[in-house]
């Protein structure tokens, strides 16, 4: 008979005893203290936070008209562990007009966390949003008989006029991107997706609101917990005032109806954008409510590319409107004198090299050769600085000192104007050139960049505001949509003076150009009007037909507003930029249209401009 030793048999018993509490030990102190599933589903039986969402800052144009405002909306929410076992499904898909099947996929998705990665059964969970007014009051009358299931009151925005769409912007729900950026932002929220919406939307959002509620065993609320001591009201955005004239804004798109570009004006005095104009548009109002998603696939597919702000994103050669910039730099510089005499036989010809131009008196001096908008004289300037030896080293240097008064107008980069997704356009150095011509190239080389051709892109917008440097004869203010935020200063950067290269004296002689120009040369349109305009055509080349540019101020000694026009496959400057410009002029500033300008307008709109179906 084996003897066993009865006392070690009992020390082992004893060791798994304590090690199975041990482990028991661990567990509940997991489950307790470390994680929250229990502090959660205690406070969810106690405590239910409902957020409230502040209201969303109004926008209004310069003059106090109402363009964004807020109509109340309502959300349907759920908490999952409530809901659970107790819903009648067939009684809720009726009182919403849902399917079954639509109810379980929603249901299935809300606790995906691939898809919801926020998700809590203990929290509010957005199952359905922006119910109308008639579902609503049905779903409330019944919500008794839906445990689990909540309403949330909110706003959604709506829009005065079906103008402003590319500068208003829109507001849509929130991606996983943007929760992820920040924190302020659950599933189901709303953010700004475009325009100011997009570049002011911490001001525009306010700060959400909580009320703390006390329910009972059977999670009926039964008050505010603490009689709403640690409750927060939601604050509302802050209103946004806008330098846009909506009436100027109407009108620009009127007459940009069946064409493809853009309009910008600006007041020189402040930087403040008047109109900002984008063809084609296309209707803000569409973008409202549930379906958003529907006609925003629609813009999204569209060959000619309505959702594009050309304004600020269009890339084009400036054409002749681009001459101004030579003749300041070439006058500073000392490149030419207001009376050198430039010879002009129907182009500028040198070494086998013809660019061709129009037929005028020759030879001319600055002012006239901006009147009638001469090509030669401005690539005879560029060739001279280009080789003169004696100021520039080298080509290379003769071609920084270039770019740099080109910069110093604000181009080759962003503005920095307050919308998303503007481009800087393209200005050349000595280090493009090298690179291309492998550093084997002169003044002829590049001969083109003189007349806003060749390599040179701007954007509208940068083009109106070169209108703008030259009304205020020598610095202009970062271009911005917003003029006034409710109870905050506007930001430094559109309030401070930028200066160019170009010496005051030369701006006095371009703008007795631009205004010789208006009275008898290019944009001899402009001569009719009751103020002073001053104005430069531009014909940009093209693979297909030309573009029809436009710039110009008014009036000329105190300026009100910066122009420019820019009609892709317009023709000559003349045929639509100086029109739809003098329109503009005079409707800003006189406050109305003369029966010939409401003519005009009513011409400039019934044009169309056949593009085909190929995308642009």
């Amino acid at each position: 008979m084996k003897n066993f030793n009865l006392d070690n048999r009992r020390f082992v018993i004893s060791g798994i005893a304590v090690v199975i509490v041990t482990l028991y030990i661990i567990r509940l102190f997991a489950l307790q203290v470390m994680s929250d599933d229990y502090r959660k589903s205690a406070d969810s039986n106690a405590f239910l936070k409902k957020v409230e969402f502040p209201s969303r800052g109004i926008i209004r144009d310069r003059n106090g008209r109402l363009l964004v405002f807020n109509q109340p909306s309502y959300d349907i929410m759920v908490v999952m562990n409530e809901e659970r076992g107790h819903l009648d499904t067939l009684d809720f898909c009726q009182t919403l007009g849902i399917t079954k099947d639509w109810f379980i996929k929603r249901m299935n998705d809300i606790k995906d966390r691939s898809k919801n990665p926020g998700y809590s059964r203990f929290t509010q969970q957005l199952f359905m949003s922006q119910i109308d007014d008639k579902n609503f009051s049905v779903f409330r009358e019944k919500m008794f008989r839906f445990p689990g299931f909540y309403i949330q009151k909110r706003t959604v925005r709506q829009y005065q006029y079906p103008y402003g769409a590319h500068v208003l912007g829109e507001v849509a729900e929130v991606s996983q991107s943007d929760i992820d950026e920040d924190d302020y932002y659950q599933p189901g929220d709303y953010i700004g997706k475009l325009g100011v919406e997009r570049s002011y939307e911490k001001y525009l959002r306010g700060e959400k609101g909580v009320q703390i509620l006390l329910r009972d065993a059977h999670g009926r609320v039964q008050g505010r917990y603490m009689n709403g001591k640690y409750d927060r009201r939601p604050v509302p955005g802050r209103e946004l005032t806008l330098g846009l004239d909506v009436r100027l804004q109407a009108l620009g798109e009127r007459m940009l109806e069946g064409k493809i570009g853009a309009i910008v004006a600006i007041e020189p005095s402040t930087g403040q954008i008047l109109c900002m104009v984008s063809s084609p548009s296309y209707d803000p109002r569409l973008l409202e409510g549930k379906n958003r998603s529907k006609y925003h696939k629609f813009l999204t597919h569209d060959n000619r590319k309505p959702l594009l702000n050309r304004a600020i994103m269009g890339q084009y050669p400036p054409g002749s409107t681009f001459k101004t910039s030579q003749g300041l730099t070439f006058l500073t510089e000392g490149i030419i004198t207001p009376q050198t005499p430039f010879p002009c036989h129907r182009g500028f010809y040198y070494k086998g090299l013809h660019v061709g131009c129009h037929s005028h008196p020759s030879p001319l001096t600055l002012v006239p050769a901006i009147s009638t908008s001469c090509n030669a004289f401005f690539c005879w300037g560029l060739f001279y600085m280009m080789s003169n030896r004696q100021k520039y080293p080298t080509v290379q240097d003769a071609m920084n000192t270039w770019r740099d008064y080109m910069v110093s107008m604000g181009f080759g980069y962003k503005l920095g104007i307050d919308l998303p997704g503007e481009k800087r356009g393209l200005i050349p150095n000595a280090k493009f050139y090298d690179k291309a011509y492998h550093g084997s190239w002169n003044g002829l080389t590049i001969i083109s960049i003189s007349i806003g051709q060749g390599e040179v892109n701007l954007t509208p917008l940068q083009i109106a505001n070169l209108g703008a440097t030259i009304a205020n004869r020598g610095y202009y203010y970062v271009p911005h949509v917003v003029k006034k935020i409710q109870g905050v200063p506007l930001d430094t950067m559109f309030t401070r003076r930028h200066y160019t290269k170009a010496s005051r004296r030369a701006y006095d002689y371009i703008v007795a150009g631009m205004r010789s120009s208006a009275m008898g040369g290019t944009c001899r349109m402009l001569g009719s009007l009751p103020f002073a305009a001053c104005g430069k055509t531009g014909t940009a080349q093209n693979r297909g037909h030309d573009h029809s540019v436009f710039m110009g101020f008014a009036p000329m000694d105190h300026p009100k507003i910066a122009i420019a026009v820019y009609v892709e496959n317009g023709g000559w400057g003349a045929d639509y930029g100086v029109p739809i410009g003098k329109v503009l002029m005079e409707q800003y500033i006189t406050g109305k249209l003369s029966k010939a300008g409401q003519n005009l307008a009513a011409e400039m709109q019934k044009r169309r401009i056949s593009y085909g179906d190929a995308e642009r």
